[in-house]
């Protein structure tokens, strides 16, 4: 078939290379303008756009899929739209554009986890499965026919940036597989099954740790914010980011909420339930570090974290 592949991070480089090494052709890569990065604000392609130029593949760069986007797009004559990760809205008549429409490769087990963090929102829930699917793409979000999908335990220690790379490199087997498929006349979509729940985009208080929680969910917030938005706490009225994090050892006694200690060689902190380990912290002002090599240049002042 003839696709026409819309995408912008670094999670959709995956499924846009699998697609490019298989018998279909890519007639156009549609990703976001360059934008902004660094403290020198150096405006940089996206990771999709620079992976589709060292594939050789015509680049469309639009921040939104308007009547100009939609006309060059239409020129193309596509067979079907595939998105991943786009950033921006496929509207009418774009939607229809394609022969067979668009599908997305999305990063949760649908009707669970529509919007633009499913995977983030997993990890803060505390989700044990998560996994991708793959639907054909319609006018309400993420509420369209599923194609297929696939299911993974979370692994305990995972980040929200280990997790959607992991499920980046699954998915692409998927969607590629759902493409060969809508290409022979096989592939059949059932609708959605279960309750809806919505993943909305994070700012940066979703990162706040709420240290008056149970370990359980202080874990889970830090692990889903990480790396974006980050996870932060106070320290002396300062901005102080937790990187990485741990449960505690079982004989690590109670603290208070937002009380830290050292506990062998390890600095813990309270939550409403057990403490847990901070392993890597960034304090205000100064480069990530090992958690234990910041507690010693307190020299003897025990802080609190507060919220």
């Amino acid at each position: 078939m003839r696709l026409v592949f819309a995408g912008t991070p670094a999670p959709a480089v995956p499924a846009l290379r699998r697609l490019a090494a298989s018998a279909h052709d890519i007639a156009a890569v549609i990703t976001r303008q360059d934008a902004p990065l660094g403290r020198k604000r150096v405006l940089t392609p996206s990771p999709v756009a620079t992976a589709a130029e060292e594939l050789g593949l015509p680049v469309i760069r639009a921040d939104r899929l308007d009547a100009a986007a939609t006309a060059e797009i239409a020129a193309l004559e596509p067979d079907l739209g595939v998105i991943v990760a786009y950033g921006g809205l496929v509207r009418e008549p774009l939607l229809s554009t394609p022969a067979h429409g668009w599908i997305n490769l999305h990063f949760s087990l649908l009707p669970r986890w529509r919007g633009a963090a499913p995977v983030q929102h997993a990890l803060i829930a505390g989700d044990a499965r998560t996994g991708a699917s793959v639907f054909q793409l319609v006018p309400e979000l993420d509420a369209g026919d599923v194609f297929g999908e696939l299911a993974v335990d979370v692994p305990p220690n995972a980040t929200a940036g280990d997790l959607l790379a992991s499920l980046a490199d699954d998915g692409a087997g998927l969607l590629s597989d759902v493409v060969d498929a809508i290409a022979s006349g096989a592939a059949v979509a059932r609708p959605q099954e279960g309750d809806t729940t919505y993943a909305s985009k994070l700012g940066d208080d979703d990162g706040r740790i709420r240290w008056d929680e149970p370990a359980s969910a202080v874990l889970g917030r830090i692990r889903g914010v990480t790396p974006e938005p980050g996870a932060h706490t106070t320290i002396d009225g300062a901005r102080f980011k937790v990187l990485a994090v741990a449960p505690a050892p079982g004989d690590a006694l109670p603290l208070e909420p937002g009380a830290l200690a050292l506990h062998g060689k390890q600095v813990i902190a309270g939550t409403a339930s057990a403490p847990i380990v901070l392993e890597t912290v960034q304090p205000a002002g100064k480069g990530a570090m090992r958690a234990a090599d910041w507690w010693r240049g307190l020299h003897g002042a025990t802080p609190v974290a507060g919220s």
